[in-house]
């Protein structure tokens, strides 16, 4: 629970703040060049789901957004047991699905501004609560690698 407040909250409102500097500061479909030629500050807003993949679609994402998140509070108590790497991906999964999910309820979409890119080879602009949904994954994927062996020798250390 205390990581869970620790880093989900914090990180919560940097997302809703930065996406509300970003709303306040920055006209829609506007750029603001920080690195020229690698990274700005843009006002976009995605109706959809990663990337802009099925825009439009945001009742659907609100339900789906709160199951998800529904599930993962669930996983976090329910798995005390679990390594911290797991348990700090799920408090990063929370603070991402909650800081869109703010967005999609409050506002009929999701704010993005962070836009990387190379000449014309662009990455699709994302958040901060997009980042937290990121660094999670692969965090997940890590954790999933650990040799079960490990795991074991580790339990039995214990006694």
């Amino acid at each position: 629970m205390r990581l869970l407040l620790f880093v989900s909250l914090p990180l919560y409102f940097f997302d809703q703040l930065t996406k509300w500097l970003v709303r306040e500061n920055i006209p829609y479909g506007s750029e603001v060049p920080i690195i020229p030629g690698f990274f700005s500050l843009v006002h976009a807003v995605n109706t959809g789901a990663a990337f802009s993949m099925f825009t439009g679609n945001n009742t659907f994402f609100i339900g789906l957004a709160f199951v998800a998140l529904v599930t993962i509070i669930f996983l976090l108590f329910r798995s005390p047991g679990t390594n911290f790497a797991t348990r700090l991906s799920f408090c990063l999964l929370v603070t991402g699905i909650l800081g869109n999910l703010t967005d999609r309820v409050l506002r009929g979409a999701v704010t993005d501004f962070l836009h990387f890119y190379i000449r014309e080879y662009a990455w699709p602009s994302f958040n901060v609560a997009d980042s937290c949904i990121c660094v999670a994954a692969g965090l997940l994927i890590l954790s999933s690698l650990e040799r079960p062996e490990k795991k074991q020798n580790r339990h039995l250390k214990g006694r």
